[in-house]
């Protein structure tokens, strides 16, 4: 049976890019461009509020906080004397609004974007009319220096977004959303990322080839997806999963999954067998295990993603549920 995760905290906006650092629960509100710290009691603090909306979160070596403005294309660093200053400006690079990041050890930040104004389109269409040929714009992540110069660019990816890094710093393996799938990045000794490789389909391969196919196949696949894209239906779907955010399982080898198409979090293997559920109240968009002891199941949750629309809702929550020291490696 699958296990639910409980509200811990309620009244948000639009929760995502959870993080822990220095013993509490980091996280940014995209609705209202703000960064919250959280102890695990009371209401959570009020770090800054980020010109363009507060996205990705990450650390230099020295502790300085690097984050991502969404609209202004940009990644800011907040210095030690609370002044926010500009780190990179990626306006040149990216096809949309900034979006996750990653941060090495070394300060290196691997930066993310949504590589076309998402949310304008899904105001007016179903997310399924996004793969009517040519299907959506493909777009690259962005590999800055500690000091913010950028030292190069991966190959278009559909929708970069989650990243994490390897135990041994050899892969970078981000979420590529649009694309549902987990892919592979080799990364050099110099930080640069070289070809994709699949890590895990979340998607059957008919149904993918469907949602792409020119003719007419494609087009009934694309219309019967439209009609079944509402929550009280696609709640009781188990497939396709759209990684948005993803975290480490404490094995380090298996990944968790914040599924933006319903309410879940999926903990998968290398090659897409899905081996865990964890049920949300509402469409998942970042999920982390950490906490004290590195056991507990953080997610992010969101009425719907549109920061307009979230900001006048507040209806975001950040759920959690502790994990079992043994987990059984059953497949769901």
């Amino acid at each position: 049976m699958k296990r639910t995760a409980v509200v811990a905290l309620s009244g948000l906006g639009v929760p995502e890019s959870l993080r822990w650092h220095d013993g509490a629960l980091w996280f940014s509100d995209l609705a209202h461009g703000t960064v919250h710290r959280w102890g695990g009691t009371g209401e959570p603090e009020t770090v800054l509020k980020v010109p363009g909306r507060a996205g990705g979160l990450g650390w230099l070596p020295d502790g300085r906080l690097l984050v991502v403005s969404m609209d202004g294309g940009r990644v800011h660093r907040l210095e030690a004397n609370g002044e926010l200053v500009e780190h990179a400006d990626l306006r040149r690079v990216v096809g949309g609004p900034v979006n996750d990041m990653l941060v090495d050890p070394q300060g290196r930040a691997y930066v993310g974007n949504f590589g076309f104004d998402y949310h304008a389109f899904s105001r007016e269409h179903p997310n399924s009319m996004l793969y009517a040929p040519p299907g959506p714009p493909s777009t690259s992540i962005a590999v800055l220096a500690p000091d913010g110069g950028l030292v190069g660019l991966t190959e278009p990816l559909l929708f970069p977004n989650g990243t994490l890094l390897t135990a041994d710093g050899a892969t970078v393996v981000v979420a590529e959303t649009l694309a549902m799938r987990l892919t592979a990045l080799p990364r050099s000794p110099d930080g640069t990322l070289g070809t994709p490789r699949p890590w895990a389909p979340l998607v059957p391969p008919v149904l993918w080839r469907l949602l792409n196919h020119p003719g007419l196949p494609g087009r009934v696949t694309r219309q019967v997806s439209a009609l079944l894209d509402r929550p009280a239906l696609a709640k009781r779907s188990a497939s396709p999963i759209a990684p948005d955010g993803i975290a480490w399982h404490s094995d380090g080898e298996t990944v968790w999954v914040a599924n933006a198409l319903r309410g879940e979090c999926v903990r998968v293997a290398l090659g897409g067998r899905v081996l865990d559920r964890v049920a949300t109240s509402q469409n998942t968009l970042s999920c982390l295990v950490a906490g004290h002891d590195g056991r507990t199941l953080f997610a992010a949750t969101v009425p719907t993603d549109d920061p307009v629309r979230a900001a006048e809702l507040d209806g975001g929550r950040i759920e959690m549920l502790r994990l079992p020291d043994e987990d059984s490696g059953n497949s769901f």
